[in-house]
């Protein structure tokens, strides 16, 4: 079976999953008893090429933070392959050791969710973006100063704060601040965490607004793991579609919302607002519950929920399969189901 890594050049590719699991083990509190598992990844794979950036959406619990920080080795794996291009090299990031892992983690970064809780209460403004370039002992001085000018600059902040705490600053300010320390060390790969669901709407655009210049500017590439379809609809070039752990599909943000090509899509882009309010949605009201990760029905983990499923949806696991160029679906009837999408963006 062809992998949805294969849509592209090899040397396109910037990075590429294949395989990866994560799984975490329940234990009694005194006995530490193992009592069940939970599979919050279970056997994902796709690339990030080069330049681009892709949308990982799926309602919360679906496996989406855990897969980046997997690919980040913020949180190690269970299973799989993470490789990342680094010039003319093939970096097996998960088989690296803890001293070449820190030397590495120069090329990939995140933004954290939330604005509040990443920023150390206790650090100025000027220790928290210094601190990258002090860890990895790029800069000291009156070179690490003027670098921490610069960066705070780039993400539309006055360097006349930088002795100020994080407190004194609104969300918007801190999450700028977020993306400066990401930034700090000139990374090729930014894993965008929700980066701007903890913001309000006018605030929203402008993150979005500035990563978007960002990327332009310093050659960025961008994995965004987001729940709001809206905002992953102008900000991605390919969505990643995550249900229950698993990839239920994947392709070109335009066509995916014009044509979803599984249940779970069309029902995701039902609840997107229309920009006309003339344009009347089918809204699907989704049933019953996500599956208990401990303990998943057989067959597709979307079956319980989906107004198509028959017997053999309740019996066998569907692949991720190519199923019109470009266009990857974990359904096995992906080909025949007439779905609705939202048009031309929802226009």
């Amino acid at each position: 079976m062809n992998q949805p890594t294969d849509q592209k050049k090899s040397d396109e590719k910037l990075l590429e999953v294949r395989g990866l699991s994560k799984s975490f083990e329940i234990r009694t509190h005194l006995s530490r008893r193992l009592v069940g598992i939970v599979r919050a990844v279970d056997d994902v794979t796709f690339h990030v090429s080069r330049g681009e950036t892709v949308g990982l959406v799926g309602e919360s619990g679906c496996g989406k933070t855990t897969t980046g920080r997997c690919i980040l080795r913020g949180v190690e794996p269970t299973t799989g392959q993470v490789s990342f291009q680094l010039g003319q090299r093939q970096v097996d990031v998960l088989a690296l050791g803890r001293r070449d892992l820190q030397s590495f983690r120069r090329h990939m970064q995140i933004i954290f969710q939330d604005p509040y809780a990443s920023l150390d209460a206790r650090m100025t403004v000027m220790q928290i973006v210094a601190e990258p370039l002090t860890i990895h002992r790029i800069a000291k001085g009156q070179e690490l100063t003027d670098r921490v000018r610069e960066l705070i600059q780039q993400v539309g902040l006055d360097p006349k704060y930088l002795n100020r705490y994080p407190h004194a600053f609104s969300g918007g300010q801190r999450q700028r601040i977020g993306i400066a320390r990401a930034l700090a060390l000139h990374p090729s790969l930014v894993v965008a965490d929700e980066a701007v669901s903890a913001l309000d709407m006018s605030m929203q655009a402008q993150i979005l607004n500035l990563l978007k210049e960002l990327q332009g500017r310093l050659k960025l590439t961008y994995l965004f793991i987001a729940h709001d379809l809206s905002v992953i609809r102008h900000f991605s070039n390919r969505v990643l579609v995550m249900y229950a752990g698993k990839l239920v599909e994947i392709g070109q943000t335009q066509s995916l919302f014009a044509a979803p090509k599984h249940p779970y899509t069309e029902a995701l882009l039902s609840a997107v607002p229309r920009a006309n309010p003339k344009d009347k949605s089918n809204r699907i009201i989704l049933t019953g519950e996500v599956p208990d990760p401990v303990r998943r029905p057989p067959g597709c983990p979307f079956h319980p929920r989906c107004r198509f499923a028959d017997d053999r949806c309740k019996q066998e696991v569907p692949a991720l399969r190519e199923v019109a160029p470009d266009r990857w679906s974990a359904c096995h009837y992906a080909e025949q189901l007439d779905m609705s999408g939202i048009g031309e963006f929802g226009a």
